[in-house]
């Protein structure tokens, strides 16, 4: 409930039912059999953004008939695990765009108040209520009735709320771009990546460069690093073991600074890595044999971006037999006779160099985003609390 210092401020806490209706047109059996309408899929919105590229149906053949009819201004709230905010607002004129019987469609009784409904579906009050709705429930969702008799917390002038939802809805623009510029970013190293590292050079199996190497120590009697290796060529993580006690292995293996580490049974999702500086001396289990490079005919840096690509993690998985679950064992002399594009020393660092700065562009980029993000999660916390007033007039 709001405090009184809000309603003495001019905000006052509404139902949901009390800015919008819930009343949109839904397709009829007699909608004529070749009417051909987009579709809103509830796959097709998240957080905020919706796909471009909606599908089309014709009525005849739709698998679904009872679909609602939207338009601009409309907000779109998924019914079906809210937790994961499948919300969307309808900003530009459309017609005949159907939307999934999964969304409830909330129309703004003042056409302003479209941006700040749509807004305060993200916030932590909005988060809190969707969890007492849901919680203990094996699918978690809501239905309208729920989606009506939400709380939301507002001024009571549509201007303010207009302006609140006109600030907020800026940040939303910069991180859309910024989060485009990114995902533009990441093609362009892909298809950099696949250019340099095609070029023709001989074949070398990975014996000619890599040495096994396992450097057994004893279980340590205090607490330890482990290091762990992320799929699809994620690199590694650190995990703190505070109770050695707990691992039945009483011994593990050191790894250095630019080892490739590889875990054996999720080789084929691309579980492989090599040690950043950071992480040296880390302990690892005997699932995750360390490899030396010969530094005088391969580059580590050069390397770690041969290991990520398609290409070498297909071969990862011809060489890892099939087993129960997702467990399928690598087998190590196959992973040593595996050949690679290896030119001269020259050209590996000027191909490391170039594609290291690719990811740290990217990179750059992703801190960005970060910062966009993370200025919003503040100022909705000050602008949707009343917290932070805006000028109005």
């Amino acid at each position: 409930m709001p405090d009184k210092r809000h309603a003495a401020n001019g905000w006052k806490e509404y139902k949901m039912s009390d800015l919008a209706t819930f009343d949109s047109k839904s397709l009829s059996n007699d909608t004529p059999e070749d009417y051909t309408f987009k579709y809103i899929s509830l796959a097709d919105v998240n957080q905020g953004m919706m796909n471009e590229n909606l599908t089309q149906h014709i009525f005849s053949t739709a698998p679904l008939r009872a679909r609602r009819c939207v338009k601009k201004n409309d907000v779109l709230m998924s019914t079906v695990r809210p937790n994961l905010k499948g919300f969307a607002r309808i900003k530009e004129e459309v017609t005949d765009v159907i939307a999934s019987t999964g969304f409830a469609v909330i129309s703004p009784r003042i056409e302003s108040d479209s941006e700040y409904i749509h807004q305060y579906l993200y916030s932590f009050k909005i988060d809190r209520q969707i969890y007492a709705l849901v919680v203990g429930s094996n699918y978690p969702a809501i239905n309208s009735t729920d989606v009506k008799k939400l709380r939301v917390l507002a001024p009571v002038l549509p201007q303010e709320r207009e302006r609140i939802g006109n600030i907020l809805a800026l940040w939303d623009t910069a991180i859309e771009k910024m989060d485009k510029l990114i995902e533009a970013k990441r093609s362009r190293h892909v298809a950099l990546a696949n250019k340099l590292l095609s070029r023709k050079s001989s074949a070398v199996p990975l014996k000619k460069f890599l040495k096994l190497t396992l450097r057994d120590a004893a279980k340590p009697g205090k607490p330890y690093w482990a290091l762990g290796i992320r799929s699809h060529g994620k690199g590694t993580f650190r995990r703190f073991v505070e109770n050695p006690k707990t691992v039945a292995m009483d011994t593990l293996y050191r790894v250095r600074h630019d080892d490739l580490i590889v875990n054996i049974t999720f080789a084929w999702e691309g579980a492989i890595a090599f040690v950043d500086k950071a992480d040296e001396d880390c302990f690892v289990s005997h699932r995750f044999p360390s490899f030396e490079v010969d530094s005088n005919k391969a580059l580590p840096a050069y390397l770690r971006h041969v290991i990520v690509q398609k290409r070498f993690v297909r071969n990862l998985v011809l060489i890892s037999p099939g087993g129960a679950g997702r467990n399928r064992v690598l087998n190590k002399t196959d992973f040593l006779n595996l050949k690679i594009s290896l030119p001269e020393i020259e050209e590996q660092e000027k191909i490391g160099d170039v594609l290291n700065a690719s990811l740290r562009e990217i990179s750059l980029l992703e801190a960005k985003l970060e910062l966009l993000e993370k200025q919003k999660r503040g100022l909705m916390q000050k602008l949707l609390t009343g917290e932070w007033r805006v000028k109005v007039g």
